[in-house]
C-alpha cells in the first residue's frame, strides 16, 4: 500500500480511461466480473447484435451505455452477469452495400456477371469488416460485453438453431404459403414483413400527382332509371395513377347514396354527366370555381373555356343499384389473360368509405390487398390483369424492379421499361428520360424543361382525351422501405407466413407480464401492434440470409421442414438410395459431433443447400423453397441460437439459467424489429417472454433537434468525443440529461459542462481531501468514530448519503438511470462539496490530530468511496480511479476494481429524518440570506449583524437554533433572532396567481382575486400554514391551495425581508463600523491567502507579513489582528510606510500592498 494518497495537477478524464482500461485487460477484471460471481444467481442479459458492414455513431454510445450500467449494477448485487457479444451478419443491409461496392444489382447474381456463390462470399467478407472499429468503441467507451466469444448469425450452428426454431413453429401448423398482395420494395428485390414496413421514419409525408379519372359507362347495362341519361361517367379517385392500366374493376359501396351529376369537364369543355358519392359533391365540385344549379335549363349560360363551371344534381340513388354495371376499359394496352370478359364491372365493398376521394373506388387487384379481397368475392371473379411473360408465366403489368412492362406502350407518353416511381431514378436517367420526353411529347406539351413521372403523364394523357376529371397534387403519407429509402409498391408475391394471427392474442397477454420503460411503449406502440398484429411474410427473395428449410414437390403437394443437419443428412442419403442424388453433399460432417471443427466442414447457406434435391414419400424430388428467411427472424432466435440450442447448452434454456432475459435495451425502432421477434418466436416455442424487463431508449438528436446525418454535416463522431471528453462525461452527460426513451439533444457544450460541474467537483473534493490527509498521514487506521461522537455536520453528510443509497439503489432497479445519476450530482455538488466541504474546511487545515479531524477525514473518505461506487455503472473508468485511489492508503476494500467489490448497502441506523431537515432548512435560510446580499450588493466577506426568522412551532425553533452556528458561519452573520410572533415587525402582502386561477376557476377568477386582495392577517396566516383556504365566490365553496396565491413580505426600514415557502428572513443591512473594520480584515486574509498560493507556500508554512501603510487598513488590523494571524499562519505582522517588493491590493476604497516571507 501506498503511504500518500495519489495527487494529480488536472482533471484529465481521457487519461483516465486509457489507464483504466489498460489496467482492465492486463488484470482480466471484465473475465472475473463473472468468474467471481461463479455460483451466484444469473442476471440474464441480451446483446442485441449490430452489423458490423457499418461505422458505429454516437447514438450507439448511448445505447451501449445503457446496455453496461445494469449488468454493472447487478455484478455488483451480488449477481453473476454473461454477456455474450453478437454480429448480425445477414439480410438487406449486407447485400445492398455489396451490390453497390461491387456494381451490381439483384438481377446480376447468378449470371455471368456473378454466381451466387461468389456474391455470398463478398457478404461474408464485408459483414465483419468493421469488427476492430467496433470492438475499438466498445472498449474505449468502456462497455463490457465478450467479444472473444460472440455469436455470429452466419455460423452454421447459429443457423441450425434457427431451422429448429422454425421447424417447431412449422409442426404447430403455423407456417403456411400463399400468394397474396404485400408490401415489396423494388430497390431492395424483395418483399417485407409488416413490421419491417411499420419501423420509424418508414411512412413520409410525399406530394404526388393524384387522378380523379372518368370511366365511361356502356348504357345498356345501367340500370333502367340511367339508360336514358346520355353518355355517363363514373368518376375514382387514386394516389397512384401507375395503376389505372391494370384497373379491372371499380368498387361501390352498397348503402352509399350516389348521386348523378350534369356539368362540364374543366379540361376539354365537353358536357359530362358523372356519378360520385352523394357526400362527396362538395368536395369534388368545392372552390370558387364551381357552382350549382337549381336546373338544367341553368347549364346552358356556359360559355367554353368559362373559370366558373356550373353543375346540375339530376337524381339520386344507391350503391347497390349500380351492382355489375360495366363501362369501358380506361387504359386499353391489354387485357387480363384470364377470363377478360369478367372485367370492368362495377362490384361492391364494404370498405368504400366517402372520406375522400368520390365514394367509388378504382380497384386494381395485381395492386392491392382489399382490391383483391373484393374482386375474388364478386360473382363472377373480377379477373386481375395479369399477362403472359416469355416463359408462360401471368405476371402483373409492372415486374420486379418497379417498371412497366413492354404491353404498356404508348407512341407519345411512353411508359414501356419505365419506373413507375420516379424516385427509383438516378440523376443519369432522369436526363435521358427528359430527352425522350421531349422528343416523343411535342404534340401535346410544348417547351417541355423538366422529367415528368409517369403519374404526371398519365395524368396528361387523360386530360388530354377527356377521361381526367381532375388532375391535382396532393400530400399524403407513402410507406418507405426501411433500407432503400425508396418508396415500395404493394405486389402479388407467394410467399410463407407465419400465423401470428392466432398467437396475437397470447403474445399480447404476456406482453403485460414485461416491465417496459417507458410502461407507454409497451402498452402503446408496442402494445397496439400486437393486438393487430398480421401474419408475419417470412420469405425474402434474396441471397445472403439463412434458407428457408422447406423442401416440396413440383406440384406442392408434399413437403418436408428440416429442423437439423442431422435431419438433413438423413433426407439426403433416402434420396441418394432413390436415385435423385448422388451423394451427401455433407458427407464427412460427423452426427452428435459439437465441435468447431466439425461444424466447419459444411455450409447451410443458399448457394450450398439449393444443391440438394430431396425424396417425397411418394417418391418424388423435392427441391428447397426459393426464398430466404427474414433477417429479423434471425436476430429474433438469438435466446436460443446464441448457445446452440438445442443441440448444446439444453440447460440454459430448459432449466432458465440464461432465458428469459432480465434486462435488454435498443431503439424505439425495435419494437416493431428485434423486441416483436424475439417476444414472437418466444411465445410460439416456448409459450413464453423472452425478456422481463426492456428499455427503449430514443434517438440521439443534434442540438437543435434535428436527425443527425453525415449528409446534414450535424453528425458527432463518437471516437473524437471520446478522445475530448473521455468516456465519463460522455455517458454521464447522456445518461443525465434525458432518460434514455426520451430523444436526446446532444451538445458537446453539455459534456463540457457535467466534466466541470460534476467530475471537476469530485476532482476538487478529492484534491482537497489528499492535501490535508497526506499532510496529517491519515490512512484511516483509526477505529470509525462512533455516529453519536461525531459532530452534527458528519453525522448529517452521513444520513444525507445513506439516503442517496437507498434512493439510487431503487432507481437502478427500477431501470431510472437518469434519476440514479442526477441523484448522485445533486449529492456532490450541493450537499458534499457546496455545504458539507465548505463548512467544515477548517477542521481539515486547522486543530490537532484528533477526534475530530479525524472524524472530518473518515467521512469524508466515506462520502467519496461510496459515491465512486454508486456512480461507477455510469462512469466506469473515473469510479474505478477513485476507488482505487482511495484505497490504495487504506486497504479497506480487497476487490481489484470497483467493478469486483459491492455496492454500498443502505443502513437505516444512519438517517436521521430530523437532522436532515434543520439542515435543509439552515441550506434555504443560508440561501435567503445570500440572495438579500446579493440584492443589496453587500459581500459575503463584509459582516452583517443579525437575521430575524419567524417560527411557527417549537420543532421548528428547535431545528433551526440546531443549526444556527452553521447558518452564522456560512452567511457571515453575528446573530440570528428567532419570532414567535412577528405579526409586529414583518408585513405579509398577498396577491393572487394568474397563472393557476385561470384554469382551474375560468370566469370566477376576477372574483376570486377580488377575494383574494381583501385578505386580513388571519387570513393569510391561514392559507400559508395549512396550505388551502376555503371561500364563498358567487354562491358557491371553491378550494383556494397555496400554489394560487402568491405571498411575500414588505421590507422594512435598514431591513431586507425574503420569502421561500412559509419561511420568512430578515436581514439587518446596517453596516457599522466595527463591521466595516472586520470586513476589511477578512478581504485582507482572502488576498494574504492568494498570495501565500501564488508563492507556492505549503498549507502548514508560517509566515512574516509587511504591510504597506494605509490609514483606513492599519486600524482594521489593528482591531482584528488575532483573528488576521491565525488564518494567516503569520508569526510576525508589521506595517512600513515603503515597501518595493511584494503584492499590490486593492478592494473597496483601499490600496496597498504586502510582502509574505517564509519563516
Amino acid at each position: 500500500m501506498s503511504a500518500k494518497f495519489p495527487e494529480y495537477k488536472g482533471l484529465d478524464l481521457p487519461k483516465v480511461a486509457e489507464e483504466i482500461l489498460n489496467y482492465w485487460q492486463e488484470n482480466n477484471i471484465f473475465e472475473k466480473s463473472v468468474t467471481t460471481r461463479d455460483g451466484a444467481e444469473p442476471y440474464v442479459f441480451f446483446e442485441g447484435p449490430p452489423s458490423a458492414n457499418g461505422l458505429p455513431g454516437v447514438h450507439h454510445v448511448l445505447a451501449r451505455a445503457i446496455k453496461d450500467i445494469f449488468p454493472r449494477y447487478k455484478t455488483m448485487k451480488g449477481y453473476q452477469v454473461k454477456r455474450k457479444a453478437g454480429w448480425d451478419t445477414h439480410g438487406l443491409p449486407i447485400e445492398l452495400g455489396v451490390e453497390k461496392e461491387l456494381g451490381i444489382t439483384k438481377e446480376d447474381i447468378g449470371t455471368d456477371k456473378i454466381s451466387v456463390e461468389d456474391y455470398n462470399a463478398a457478404c461474408r467478407k464485408a459483414v465483419m469488416r468493421y469488427t476492430d472499429i467496433w470492438n475499438d468503441l466498445t472498449q474505449k467507451m468502456g462497455y463490457w460485453v465478450d467479444m472473444e466469444d460472440p455469436y455470429i448469425t452466419y455460423e452454421p450452428k447459429y443457423m441450425e438453431s434457427v431451422w429448429w426454431l422454425l421447424k417447431e413453429i412449422y409442426n404447430k401448423k403455423l407456417i403456411y404459403k400463399g400468394y397474396t398482395i404485400q408490401p415489396y420494395s423494388p430497390k431492395a428485390g424483395t418483399g417485407l414483413s409488416s413490421h419491417e414496413l411499420n419501423q420509424p421514419g418508414t411512412y413520409q409525408d410525399v406530394t404526388d400527382t393524384t387522378v380523379v379519372a372518368q370511366f365511361k359507362a356502356i348504357e345498356n347495362t345501367l340500370p333502367a332509371f340511367l339508360q336514358n341519361e346520355g353518355t355517363i361517367y363514373f368518376i375514382a379517385w387514386t394516389t397512384t395513377p401507375w395503376t389505372l392500366p391494370s384497373n379491372t374493376a371499380l368498387t361501390v359501396g352498397p348503402k352509399i347514396e350516389y348521386v348523378l351529376v350534369n356539368t362540364f369537364n374543366q379540361y376539354t369543355f365537353e358536357p359530362i354527366k358523372v356519378i360520385l358519392a352523394k357526400k362527396l359533391v362538395g368536395k369534388q365540385f368545392g372552390g370558387k370555381n364551381s357552382f350549382q344549379v337549381e336546373t338544367s335549363e341553368a347549364l346552358s349560360s356556359y360559355n367554353s373555356g368559362d373559370k366558373k363551371i356550373p353543375f346540375y344534381v339530376i337524381k339520386e340513388f344507391i350503391g347497390k343499384d349500380l351492382v355489375n354495371s360495366k363501362y369501358e376499359q380506361l387504359l386499353d394496352y391489354c387485357l387480363p389473360n384470364d377470363n377478360p370478359q369478367d372485367a370492368f364491372r362495377v362490384i361492391s365493398g364494404d370498405f368504400v368509405t366517402t372520406e375522400d376521394g368520390t365514394g367509388i373506388v378504382h380497384t386494381a387487384p395485381t395492386f392491392g390487398a382489399d382490391d383483391a379481397i373484393v374482386a375474388k368475392q364478386a360473382v363472377p371473379e373480377i379477373p386481375p390483369m395479369l399477362v403472359k411473360d416469355e416463359n408462360d408465366n401471368l405476371v402483373p403489368l409492372v415486374n420486379l424492379q418497379g417498371k412497366f412492362r413492354s404491353e404498356v406502350n404508348d407512341p407519345i407518353y411512353g411508359f414501356a421499361g419505365e419506373y413507375v416511381k420516379s424516385e427509383y431514378l438516378n440523376e443519369a436517367d432522369f436526363e435521358v428520360e427528359l430527352k425522350n420526353q421531349q422528343k416523343n411529347l411535342t404534340e401535346v406539351l410544348k417547351n417541355q424543361d423538366k422529367y415528368l413521372s409517369v403519374d404526371e403523364r398519365l395524368g396528361l394523357k387523360l386530360k388530354n382525351e377527356n377521361k381526367a376529371f381532375k388532375v391535382e397534387k396532393y400530400k399524403h403519407s407513402y410507406p418507405n422501405c426501411w433500407r432503400t429509402d425508396k418508396p415500395i409498391l404493394y405486389y402479388p408475391l407467394d410467399s410463407w407466413f407465419i400465423k401470428v394471427t392466432d398467437v396475437k392474442d397470447r403474445m399480447h397477454e404476456l406482453n403485460k407480464t414485461i416491465n417496459w420503460k417507458p410502461e407507454s411503449t409497451g402498452t402503446g406502440r408496442f402494445g397496439n401492434w400486437l393486438a393487430n398484429a398480421n401474419d408475419w411474410n417470412l420469405s425474402r427473395s434474396r441471397y445472403w440470409g439463412i434458407p428457408l428449410p422447406i423442401w416440396r414437390t413440383e406440384d406442392g403437394k408434399e413437403e418436408i421442414c428440416v429442423g437439423s443437419v442431422k435431419e438433413l443428412k438423413q433426407e439426403m442419403l433416402r434420396a441418394v438410395d432413390a436415385g435423385i442424388m448422388s451423394e451427401d453433399i455433407f458427407a464427412s460432417f460427423e452426427v452428435g459431433n459439437m465441435s468447431e471443427e466439425n461444424y466447419a466442414k459444411i455450409d447451410l447457406h443458399k448457394n450450398i443447400v439449393d444443391k440438394i434435391v430431396l425424396v417425397s414419400p411418394s417418391g418424388q424430388p423435392m427441391k428447397r423453397e426459393n426464398d430466404l428467411i427474414d433477417v429479423w427472424f434471425d436476430s429474433g432466435s438469438m435466446p436460443y441460437a446464441q448457445w446452440h440450442y438445442p443441440f448444446e447448452n439444453k440447460e440454459n434454456i430448459d432449466e432458465g439459467k440464461a432465458f428469459p432475459a432480465d434486462f435488454i435495451a435498443e431503439g424505439v425502432d425495435q419494437t416493431r424489429g428485434w423486441f416483436y421477434t424475439m417476444h414472437a418466436i418466444a411465445t410460439m416455442v416456448f409459450d413464453s417472454v423472452a425478456y422481463k424487463n426492456v428499455v427503449s431508449n430514443g434517438l440521439v438528436l443534434d442540438k437543435n433537434g434535428h436527425k443527425m446525418s453525415k449528409r446534414l454535416g450535424n453528425a458527432t463522431d463518437p471516437f473524437t468525443t471520446l478522445a475530448t471528453y473521455g468516456a465519463d462525461a460522455t455517458r454521464w452527460y447522456m445518461i443525465s440529461n434525458a432518460n434514455p426513451w426520451d430523444n436526446l439533444k446532444f451538445d458537446l457544450e453539455g459534456i463540457e459542462e457535467v466534466k466541470r460541474k460534476f467530475f471537476g467537483t469530485l476532482y476538487n473534493t478529492y484534491s482537497f481531501f489528499t492535501l490535508y490527509t497526506n499532510i496529517d498521514g491519515f490512512a484511516y487506521e483509526e477505529a470509525d468514530i462512533q455516529l453519536e461522537k461525531r459532530p452534527e455536520i458528519d453525522r448529517w453528510i452521513l444520513s444525507e448519503l445513506h439516503t442517496l443509497i437507498n434512493k439510487v439503489d431503487k432507481f437502478y432497479e427500477e431501470y431510472e438511470p437518469t434519476r440514479a445519476a442526477r441523484a448522485i450530482s445533486d449529492f456532490t455538488q450541493d450537499y458534499l462539496s457546496n455545504w458539507y466541504v465548505r463548512l467544515s474546511r477548517r477542521r481539515f487545515w486547522k486543530g490537532d490530530y484528533q477526534t475530530d479531524k479525524i472524524s472530518a477525514y473518515q467521512t469524508l473518505y466515506t462520502c467519496m468511496s461510496t459515491i465512486a461506487k454508486l456512480g461507477s455503472p455510469i462512469a466506469p473508468f473515473f469510479m474505478d480511479r477513485l476507488y482505487q485511489d482511495l484505497n490504495s492508503v487504506t486497504g479497506k476494500e480487497t476487490s481489484e476494481s470497483i467493478h469486483l467489490s459491492d455496492f454500498p448497502v443502505f443502513d437505516e441506523r444512519f438517517v436521521d429524518k430530523s437532522l436532515e431537515r434543520k439542515m435543509e432548512s439552515a441550506q434555504t435560510i443560508s440561501s435567503l440570506v445570500l440572495s438579500l446580499r446579493a440584492k443589496e450588493k453587500i459581500k459575503v466577506r463584509q459582516p452583517l449583524q443579525k437575521i430575524m426568522i419567524p417560527v411557527d412551532n417549537a420543532q421548528q425553533k428547535e431545528e433551526i437554533l440546531a443549526v444556527a452556528n452553521l447558518i452564522k458561519h456560512e452567511v457571515n452573520i453575528k446573530e440570528i433572532q428567532l419570532l414567535e410572533d412577528a405579526s409586529d415587525i414583518l408585513i405579509k402582502q398577498i396577491k393572487p396567481n394568474f397563472k393557476t386561477l385561470g384554469p382551474k376557476f375560468g370566469k370566477d377568477m376576477r372574483s376570486i382575486a377580488a377575494a383574494v386582495g381583501a385578505f386580513s392577517k388571519e387570513d393569510i396566516n391561514k392559507i400559508e400554514k395549512v396550505g388551502n383556504i376555503i371561500l364563498e365566490i358567487n354562491g358557491k365553496n371553491i378550494t383556494l391551495e397555496l400554489s394560487d396565491v402568491e405571498i411575500s413580505s414588505k421590507d422594512i426600514e435598514g431591513w431586507l425581508v425574503a420569502n421561500e415557502g412559509a419561511l420568512t428572513v430578515a436581514l439587518d443591512v446596517t453596516i457599522t463600523e466595527d463591521l466595516r473594520k472586520e470586513g476589511v480584515a477578512r478581504e485582507l486574509v482572502n488576498r494574504i491567502q492568494n498570495a501565500r498560493k501564488d508563492n507556492g507556500l505549503e498549507v502548514t508554512d508560517k509566515i512574516k507579513l509587511t504591510i504597506l501603510n494605509n490609514q483606513n487598513l492599519q486600524q482594521s488590523i489593528t482591531d482584528n489582528k488575532d483573528y488576521i494571524m491565525s488564518e494567516t499562519l503569520t508569526n510576525e505582522l508589521v506595517f512600513v510606510d515603503e515597501l518595493e517588493d511584494g503584492t499590490e491590493i486593492e478592494f473597496d476604497t483601499i490600496i496597498s500592498k504586502i510582502l509574505i516571507e517564509k519563516v
